[in-house]
């Protein structure tokens, strides 16, 4: 944690600068994102292959503090909106992060999978859970930060464009959340 705690010093102070270059900052962002698109610190998406129109809403929601967290809205305060879709579209260019490599839980994947069919999430999200448009990937998203995601749609704390997150989990008990989470962790790319 007291890594995260420095990086997040460095990231605040790129930010800063106004002078700091595109590849400056991208790398800025890289160390907490990972650098080949998969996050490797608690609680921070891996962002490979997210789509570049997700990425740039959830960009432009940080720069005008509609999503509040604290790095994030220092990062992209100055930013403009080509500056947005920039940082967009790096990122999502990046490699897909690969699912969790431990060996499964066959009967959690299974109840999960259970209530990702009931839920229709491969409706929005795709049927390999890629994403498109402005939909976020959830194959191999790390466990940790798509628990965070699920347990703060249900208590909303965590604002969307679009109610429709908040209102599917909702009746979802937070032990089927956090099944929800292990099976998108493990889903293939």
């Amino acid at each position: 944690m007291r890594d995260l705690a420095v990086i997040a010093l460095l990231c605040t102070a790129v930010a800063s600068s106004a002078a700091a270059t595109f590849e400056v900052r991208i790398a800025a962002c890289l160390a907490c994102h990972g650098e080949q698109g998969q996050s490797a610190n608690p609680e921070v998406p891996s962002l490979g292959a997210q789509p570049s129109a997700y990425l740039a809403i959830q960009l432009y929601l940080f720069r005008e503090k509609l999503r509040p967290v604290k790095l994030m809205n220092e990062l992209t305060k100055d930013l403009s909106n080509d500056d947005l879709q920039r940082f967009a579209e790096s990122m999502a260019a990046l490699p897909a992060p690969k699912p969790s490599a431990d060996a499964p839980d066959a009967a959690r994947i299974e109840r999960a999978r259970v209530f990702v069919q009931q839920n229709r999430c491969g409706f929005c999200h795709g049927a390999d859970f890629a994403g498109h448009d402005n939909i976020p990937r959830l194959a191999a998203q790390r466990e940790d930060y798509l628990a965070k995601a699920l347990r703060e749609y249900k208590s909303n704390t965590r604002p969307g464009y679009d109610a429709s997150m908040a209102e599917v989990v909702q009746p979802i008990n937070d032990a089927d959340l956090a099944d929800i989470a292990y099976f998108m962790a493990r889903a293939p790319k």
